[in-house]
This record gives C-alpha cells, sequence and structure tokens, in this order.
C-alpha cells in the first residue's frame, strides 16, 4: 500500500510544475435548428518556467470544461527552447501565426519580459525572463501566441548551428 501512496504522490508532483494561464475565454454560438448553441472557447498557454511551452485551445459548452480541454491541447503541443544563462533567448527571431507577426531580440540581464499580451504570457510559462517582444499586424490573442511559439520553436544554440555544419564551436566565435 505504501508504494501505491509513494506512487501517486510523485505523478502530483510531475503535475504541479506545470503552470497554466487562460489567455482568453470567448463565448461562441452555432445556429442550429432549434436555435443558437452557446460553447465557450479557451486559449491557455501551458508551461514549465524551465524551456517547455505550449499553446491550447478547448471547446465545451462550460467554462471549466472549455479550460481544461485547453491544457490538454497545449500539453500536446509543448515545444523544448534554448534559454542562455541570463534567461534570455539566443538570437533574435520573427515567428509567423495567422496574420499576426512577433519579433523577438534577446535582452541584457535585468531587462526583464518587455512584451505585450498573449506573447508575454508564452515567454513568462517559457522561462523567459530577459527579452525585449513586438506584435505586428494582428492584435488576435490565439494568432498571437502562435506566432510566439512559432518563433521560440526555430531558436538554436550556437553548438546546434556548429553540428549542422558540420564544424568545431570555436570556429563560430572568429
Amino acid at each position: 500500500m505504501a508504494t501505491g501512496r509513494r506512487k501517486a504522490n510523485r505523478t502530483k508532483k510531475e503535475e504541479t510544475n506545470w503552470q497554466e494561464r487562460v489567455i482568453q475565454i470567448r463565448r461562441v454560438s452555432k445556429v442550429v435548428k432549434g436555435g443558437k448553441k452557446l460553447s465557450f472557447r479557451a486559449i491557455v498557454v501551458v508551461g514549465n518556467e524551465r524551456g517547455q511551452v505550449g499553446v491550447g485551445v478547448g471547446k465545451a459548452s462550460d467554462v471549466i470544461g472549455a479550460v481544461k480541454k485547453g491544457v490538454a491541447d497545449g500539453k500536446k503541443h509543448l515545444i523544448d527552447i534554448p534559454i542562455t544563462k541570463s534567461n534570455s533567448i539566443p538570437h533574435p527571431i520573427d515567428g509567423v501565426g495567422g496574420g499576426a507577426k512577433v519579433m523577438m531580440r534577446p535582452a541584457a540581464p535585468g531587462t526583464g519580459v518587455i512584451a505585450g499580451g498573449a506573447v508575454r504570457t508564452v515567454l513568462e510559462l517559457a522561462g523567459v525572463r530577459n527579452v525585449l517582444a513586438k506584435q505586428l499586424g494582428s492584435n488576435n490573442p490565439l494568432n498571437n501566441a502562435r506566432a510566439a511559439v512559432n518563433a521560440l520553436s526555430t531558436l538554436r544554440t550556437l553548438s546546434e548551428v556548429a553540428e549542422d555544419r558540420g564544424i568545431p564551436i570555436e570556429s563560430l566565435y572568429i
């Protein structure tokens, strides 16, 4: 019996290191034969503040169900991102999601997360502490969050670049 309890505690601990934040809850309706069917759409960002983040969308007839589905969807679409020692991103990057464009630049320690809306939430839950970001084009929260995830997923470290080129890391500094 004791081993079962320990196992349950361990799985609870693993679940608690994931943080989730709801970006938007929107009431949507579908016109059906009998009238309008109301449901809720929740956009949720899930991250562990240590380099993993995902954006999920859930739709249900109640808000709680929509948020749960959004969290599950976010965990399905997790990405790993490289974070520097100064809790920033390795290099400047742009991302696109729908009509939204996001521009991100690394920043010096102590700068903080200078970003707006959904992009700020994605960066904070990814564990990035010093970054400059700007939303361009659309101000739709879902597209901006997806653009931020798209930008973060294309980040590469120096060692990855050196490995792709087949050269030692030292020759990149020259």
